[in-house]
């Protein structure tokens, strides 16, 4: 781990934190970049690389990958991790489902990931419009696999989860962000145990569904709480786990405690595969859509191989 050093600043305004080198990209410029960036623009599509102020934008969008955030680009919650707006939404799209299919069959992927804001002000929490997104991108691009990274859907997850997972998603995702004991200080909103119980229904209900699930590390987390989350989601049979830097997005959001090595992030992913997860994605820069494509062809890989090592018995 390293500490978070401050870089001295004129009296009056917040000193900026220095980043270590290894979390360091540089600015988006490509053709690429500038090509995607329209057609999210011209299809009226919002993106978490964008509103989440993702480091990896300049990367993915050049290679013509983008996460597109349905159901608007303001969240019910007010996460202090997070920096999407936060307010009350406007009314949900119905033309965004084609329009999310449109941008696949144009920007030719092979594997999409669709998430959302929270919608706590929605009967369903936005569960039907992620139903209608798959069936469009099926319509549409039957061949290109489809991961989800849906919210917890607070109060109604059951009716929500079952009518998602009715859709067939390829990969179900939903991060559990932290440790159990920062909840109250970095995800006020929602539960733990809450949110672990939604990933079980999902492979309770349909056992081919990947499951897949995150958390941020330099949160102040200690390294014996992060296993126990590898073990909690083990006990839900979470296939994919996604470990990455947290970085403060803006002075308003919780400070970085420290920033983890990537030596450190290395550790983790050899406990977490001991543990038993069919893919492990961890270093200082991974984030829960980074290299989704890549790594969830390796993770139905290593499935087929674990499938026929026990027919083989």
């Amino acid at each position: 781990m390293n500490e978070v050093t401050p870089i001295e600043s004129p009296e009056g305004r917040p000193a900026r934190v220095r980043k270590p080198d290894w979390i360091r990209v540089r600015a988006p410029t490509s053709k690429g970049f500038n090509e995607t960036r329209k057609l999210m623009r011209d299809l009226n599509l919002n993106t978490v690389c964008e509103e989440a102020a993702c480091p990896n934008i300049g990367e993915c969008w050049t290679k013509k990958h983008a996460t597109v955030m349905i159901l608007g680009d303001v969240c019910t919650r007010a996460c202090a991790f997070c920096n999407v707006k936060t307010g009350m939404p406007r009314i949900v799209d119905t033309k965004e489902p084609q329009h999310v299919a449109d941008a696949a069959a144009q920007m030719g992927l092979e594997h999409i990931v669709i998430t959302s804001v929270d919608r706590d002000d929605l009967a369903d929490g936005g569960a039907s419009q992620f139903v209608k997104v798959i069936e469009a991108l099926r319509r549409t691009t039957p061949k290109t696999t489809i991961e989800i990274l849906t919210p917890d859907f607070r109060n109604k997850h059951e009716a929500a989860v079952e009518a998602i997972v009715t859709a067939r998603p390829d990969v179900y995702n939903h991060n559990l962000e932290t440790v159990p004991r920062l909840y109250p200080t970095i995800r006020p909103g929602a539960r733990y145990y809450a949110s672990l119980r939604l990933l079980e229904m999902v492979k309770r209900l349909d056992p081919s569904i990947f499951t897949k699930s995150g958390i941020m590390l330099g949160l102040g987390e200690e390294r014996l709480e992060v296993h126990q989350v590898m073990d909690d989601m083990r006990s839900a049979d979470v296939d994919f786990l996604t470990m990455g830097q947290y970085l403060q997005p803006t002075p308003r959001h919780t400070k970085v405690i420290d920033f983890v090595t990537p030596k450190a992030f290395d550790a983790y992913a050899a406990i977490a595969r001991a543990k038993g997860f069919l893919q492990v994605a961890s270093s200082p820069l991974t984030r829960s859509s980074y290299h989704a494509g890549e790594d969830f062809a390796q993770m139905r890989a290593a499935r087929e191989a674990k499938l026929a090592r026990q027919a083989a018995r």
